[in-house]
């Protein structure tokens, strides 16, 4: 599966007040997890920046555990953190 940069950024302007049953209605193939930025490791760079949330992309492709992957040709989801300053 491969999440477009269009589906990402629609993502992002419908994250603020979505919580992930809404954006999975939204986004039907598209799995979702939320968290605040701080449940992130700063090491990992994120897909994309809005004022209120930052985005990455996961994988399930181990079967057992998400893992977070930059290559949206192989990402099963997204991770939508809140910002700190906006929780």
């Amino acid at each position: 599966m491969m999440i477009a940069p269009e589906t990402l950024k629609a993502v992002a302007a419908a994250a603020p007040g979505c919580d992930p049953f809404e954006l999975r209605k939204k986004f039907p193939g598209v799995m979702f997890t939320v968290c605040g930025e701080d449940d992130i490791p700063a090491r990992l760079k994120h897909a994309l920046e809005t004022p209120t949330h930052y985005l990455y992309y996961f994988t399930n492709a181990s079967g057992h555990c998400l893992e977070f992957t930059s290559d949206p040709a192989a990402a099963t989801g997204i991770v939508v953190a809140a910002r700190a300053d906006e929780r």
